[in-house]
């Protein structure tokens, strides 16, 4: 079992920058793939961001090229997610999520996670 916390969330103005933290415990962090999903009301939860295990491989969706990175510490047992320029409709609950070591096409499929965090808000005003 993993545990997974985030933190970071909050209100930010249109062009601003924010970086949510997802500290994990429990199990060897470097066993697992780590992403950052989002849901906004009333759509379905997206993929952001993803990275493998070592590090060595990251993935974005397109609105966000360019614009977020996502990273991780693994002596902290901590993954990062630095948004810049951000869009009002980057507004969103941001979650943490943990998955398996092997890195695949899977990894952006949201029950490719069994673990997750509780989730943290972003709102970016216009």
């Amino acid at each position: 079992q993993v545990q997974l916390v985030e933190s970071g969330g909050g209100l930010v103005q249109a062009g601003g920058s924010q970086r949510l933290s997802c500290a994990a415990s429990g199990r060897t962090f470097t066993n697992y793939t780590m992403a950052w999903f989002r849901q906004a009301p009333g759509k379905e939860r997206e993929f952001v961001a993803g990275i493998s295990a070592s590090g060595g491989f990251t993935d974005y969706t397109d609105s966000v090229k360019g614009r977020f990175a996502i990273s991780r510490d693994n002596a902290k047992n901590t993954v990062y997610l630095q948004m810049n320029s951000l869009k009002p409709e980057d507004t969103a609950v941001y979650y943490c999520a943990a998955g398996p070591r092997a890195w695949s096409s899977f990894h952006i499929k949201y029950n490719f996670y069994p673990y997750w965090g509780q989730g943290t808000q972003v709102t970016v005003s216009s």
